[in-house]
């Protein structure tokens, strides 16, 4: 796919990550939507710096936890500027639990947001697409592929949207390939800091987070090959060497 010129909706591209992937793609060339949930000044800065780049954004708020506005985001985003040939799922939570310790609403909450808002999302997507081509790149961890005692539901969820992103992948070929980026440490987590983050990597081979770059260049990599689908793409500093 060339992308200059093209349209993508990322979710939760009002900060951190997902900024980092608006202001890739608008480097791309791309015009870009910007979803967001509640940061409504973060998506306005982002779409801001993305027109930076002259091309055209827009900030739509959904709540992706109701169901009902997960599956019209896509056909907003349409009907704001065009229909989006790419989709980034990377609206997420990631909030501790263990099998001893999630409740209900820690539960309840991975799944509508990590599992079911993209599954929505692919399917208005595929729908409004009718045979044209595209793309889907859903965010995951590398704890999907190589679980650990933690993240009980945030593993969960995100191992099912691996598992989604392979039978969307087949589903959907061959006009729409459907990839994943399995993340390691990149950004520390918006309670804890560099120190933190420094910590956490001491066991991974690469001994460092990665670059922010390093995960965009990933995800462009992915948007421009048309024979890549199913792909889970492991970009983590080889964490999952070492996460027993």
């Amino acid at each position: 796919m060339h992308l200059k010129g093209k349209m993508a909706l990322v979710t939760g591209g009002a900060r951190r990550l997902g900024r980092a992937f608006v202001l890739a793609l608008a480097r791309a060339g791309m015009d870009v939507i910007v979803h967001y949930g509640h940061a409504a000044q973060a998506a306005e800065e982002t779409v801001a710096q993305a027109r930076r780049h002259g091309v055209r954004a827009v900030a739509l708020q959904a709540d992706l936890q109701e169901a009902d506005e997960a599956l019209h985001l896509v056909e907003r985003a349409a009907e704001s500027l065009a229909l989006p040939q790419v989709l980034v799922n990377s609206a997420a939570i990631f909030v501790p639990g263990t099998l001893r310790n999630t409740d209900l609403d820690n539960w309840s909450r991975h799944f509508r947001i990590n599992l079911r808002a993209p599954f929505l999302l692919t399917q208005s997507f595929a729908r409004l697409l009718d045979g044209q081509p595209g793309k889907v790149v859903n965010i995951v961890d590398w704890r999907a592929l190589y679980p650990g005692r933690q993240y009980l539901a945030y593993t969960l969820s995100k191992a099912a949207l691996v598992t989604f992103t392979q039978m969307a992948a087949r589903e959907l070929a061959p006009h729409i390939q459907v990839n994943a980026l399995a993340l390691g440490a990149v950004l520390p987590p918006p309670d804890k800091d560099e120190a933190y983050l420094e910590r956490i990597v001491q066991r991974v081979p690469a001994k460092r987070a990665a670059r922010v770059e390093e995960i965009t260049d990933a995800l462009l990599f992915l948007l421009r090959n048309d024979y890549i689908t199913g792909e889970v793409l492991l970009v983590d500093g080889g964490a999952h060497l070492v996460h027993g």
